[in-house]
């Protein structure tokens, strides 16, 4: 499926748009969550104050159409396109979306070559933008993105079980145990209150990359699997009980939400990866019509 003259204008377009909105706008959950936790938080308190700082950032980045954070992070991207979707043309025209936003400002400057050091490549290179594609047997384009930034990457972590220092088994009440000690070890640092998206079982790297895309669910969705269901609202009024709060500074809130899932694995092993994203979720969708215009907004 080849796109004509006009459908590729449409799409770069629709992409450098999908850019500028999830770079400065917060999705719809997450501000009923930080709104939440705005109220929850007592007066006259640092833990109250962070959460003031957070909701008057959100508001302004949305009315100037600037970065929600300084750190505009890795360009996360997942493509749901039909039977005969043509990537390499996709990947072409996102690209040249990316360099757009990030000379407009949408986007920090932000991918370092590794080897050189050098940060002179307008965010493209060997793994940024990182793109996912999946088929599905709907005719229409979903193109889902998120902005990751340094600093909850930071405090990612991944666990094999059993870990004989944490007395945590090869069980749901060992990976409780491990995902709580990863949010104790994070302290604040990350830029919370945070959002985790956990994985169980896979192997290393299928694991993490699940549980990144566990963050793409909306914060009020509730899991189909009843024992995953209870684990995750448990994580979170376990968290918000440890006293760290806002950015560290103590308070009731460390968590705005955990979401879990879970792949198969090895009987050798047992994994348990944790992505952590900070208060300034950047995460929106669109789905595109046939001539690659914007029809809706997934969140």
């Amino acid at each position: 499926m080849k796109l004509d003259k006009d459908q590729k204008k449409n799409l770069y377009d629709s992409m450098l748009e999908l850019i500028r909105v999830t770079s400065t706008q917060i999705p719809e959950d997450v501000q009923k969550e930080v709104l939440k936790a705005l109220k929850r938080e007592k007066k006259n308190t640092t833990a109250k104050y962070a959460m003031e700082i957070i909701d008057k950032n959100i508001e302004l980045a949305k009315s100037k159409s600037q970065p929600l954070c300084q750190d505009t992070g890795t360009v996360l991207v997942y493509v749901d396109h039909p039977v005969g979707f043509n990537q390499g043309e996709f990947t072409k025209i996102f690209e040249k979306a990316v360099v757009d936003a990030t000379k407009k400002g949408y986007l920090r400057q932000n991918s370092v070559d590794t080897l050189t050091g050098k940060n002179d490549s307008m965010n493209l290179g060997p793994g940024h933008p990182s793109i996912h594609f999946h088929e599905h047997k709907k005719k229409s384009l979903e193109v889902k993105m998120m902005l990751k930034g340094g600093g909850c990457e930071n405090v990612g972590a991944q666990y094999s079980l059993p870990n004989v220092a944490l007395e945590a088994g090869r069980d749901l009440d060992g990976v409780r145990k491990v995902i709580l000690d990863a949010v104790v070890k994070a302290q604040g640092k990350g830029c919370g209150p945070g959002v985790l998206g956990v994985t169980i079982g896979g192997d290393r790297g299928s694991g993490y990359i699940a549980s990144k895309e566990q963050l793409l669910r909306t914060l009020d969705d509730k899991n189909d699997i009843p024992a995953l269901k209870k684990l995750e609202k448990d994580i979170v009024e376990t968290s918000n009980r440890l006293g760290i709060g806002p950015m560290g500074f103590g308070g009731k809130t460390t968590l705005l939400g955990c979401k879990i899932s879970a792949l198969n694995r090895l009987p050798a092993s047992y994994f348990v990866s944790i992505s952590y994203m900070c208060w300034a979720f950047r995460r929106q969708g669109v789905t595109l019509t046939g001539k690659q215009k914007i029809s809706k907004w997934l969140y």
